[in-house]
């Protein structure tokens, strides 16, 4: 009997080659304009390898992210299907999509900190002077 540990490993494994044959089926094979600025960010396969929900980012608005899911579900079927072809896999898990908001968070997150640490504006640098040195 395997562990659990091997088995983990194994998914891991597995939800890799998915990201990466998805990835490459998004580029060459869907025409849907709404999915041509989609990154692939994260597989996670679910423990009885039936089911694969699939992180993305899209470059763009917020609206043009949820175009992108729209495409990309509408799309899941045939990447299933693409991708049966390409795992070695006995089953090919149900896929489903959802939007990444990490990367996003992470951006607004390091926008805000280089914010903070800005040296003072003009006006505040002027001030400071202006006060009496002891």
């Amino acid at each position: 009997m395997k562990t659990d540990s091997a088995s983990q490993s194994r998914r891991a494994r597995i939800a890799d080659q998915i990201q990466r044959e998805l990835s490459e089926l998004i580029r060459l094979e869907v025409r849907d304009p709404r999915v041509k600025l989609v990154t692939l960010t994260g597989v996670e396969l679910s423990r009885d390898q039936s089911h694969a929900k699939v992180f993305f980012t899209a470059l763009g608005s917020e609206a043009e992210g949820r175009d992108a899911l729209e495409g990309l579900q509408r799309a899941a079927g045939f990447l299933r299907t693409s991708l049966a072809h390409r795992l070695s896999t006995r089953t090919v898990p149900a896929i489903a999509f959802s939007y990444d908001e990490s990367v996003e968070r992470g951006v607004r997150l390091s926008r805000l900190i280089d914010e903070a640490v800005q040296p003072q504006p003009a006006e505040a640098k002027r001030r400071a002077r202006r006060t009496p040195r002891e």
